[in-house]
């Protein structure tokens, strides 16, 4: 009986317990064939995932059964390219959307941006993995929407943001009238997971804010945070960042336990 090319793995055993790349064994000096082909898809899929472009009107489309109102608005960044090499034009609207925006507060003039006519606005963006945000947004929101609609929150229109970073979010809740802002954003694509998705959170969104400001949720996909408990979390964040009136480091998420959201077991 002829022995094994492939020098088994004393740490075979923990590979159950994570995702990380261990206990892959051994050829000689190289990886079997196996991890090795495997590593070479997950990378062509992190690739694939930061070019992926958004499926913009099958988004909307989901997002009008959920809201009243669906905006579609693009950033300073013109393509994807320009996106991936011009990270500040990510974080800023096109003129064209940013007109939009201010049209529909009184009248248009630059002081009503200061009004704050909604308690919170929901941003949809690609960022660097609209596999993420098509995936997982829907159904984060359809979570989160109904217990603050319940409780009496005034939710301002949905707006999906194409080739938008982070910031973003900050000058499209300014110009919708928030006082809370939610971006939902494609994160940057590791080599096992392409789907990840983040939640940021914002007290009183405006342009020049930074990280500082925000509270963030991360890794929002099933192999990561599930949708349920992503969306527990982003409301116990919500309700204290509105009864305290701040967010980034001067919230803390204090819960330990997690409620249930109603209707789901």
């Amino acid at each position: 009986m002829s022995q094994s090319p492939v020098t088994s793995n004393p740490w075979l055993a923990l590979r159950r317990f994570t995702q990380a790349r261990i206990a892959l064994g051994r050829a000689g000096v190289s990886l079997p064939t196996a991890p090795q082909l495997a590593f070479q898809l997950a990378h062509a899929q992190a690739r694939d995932a930061v070019h992926l472009a958004l499926d913009v009107p099958a988004m909307q489309a989901a997002l009008s059964a959920l809201v009243h109102e669906t905006l579609v608005l693009h950033s300073a960044a013109l393509d994807r390219d320009t996106y991936l090499k011009r990270p500040d034009l990510g974080r800023r609207l096109d003129a064209t959307s940013r007109q939009a925006l201010l049209s529909r507060l009184s009248g248009g003039h630059a002081g009503a941006v200061q009004a704050r006519h909604h308690d919170i606005a929901f941003v949809v963006a690609d960022g660097l993995s609209a596999l993420a945000v098509g995936s997982h947004a829907v159904p984060l929101l359809q979570r989160v929407l109904p217990p603050l609609q319940a409780e009496g929150w005034s939710v301002a229109p949905l707006a999906v943001v194409e080739q938008g970073r982070v910031a973003i979010g900050d000058e499209v809740g300014e110009l919708l009238g928030a006082r809370l802002v939610v971006i939902l954003i494609g994160e940057r694509p590791g080599l096992s997971s392409p789907d990840s998705m983040g939640l940021y959170l914002t007290w009183m969104p405006r342009l020049g804010l930074t990280d500082a400001d925000r509270n963030c949720i991360s890794n929002v996909r099933p192999a990561g945070l599930g949708c349920d408990q992503a969306a527990l979390k982003l409301l116990q964040l919500l309700r204290e960042s509105k009864r305290r009136q701040r967010s980034g480091v001067g919230l803390k998420d204090e819960h330990e336990t997690m409620e249930r959201i109603p209707g789901r077991e």
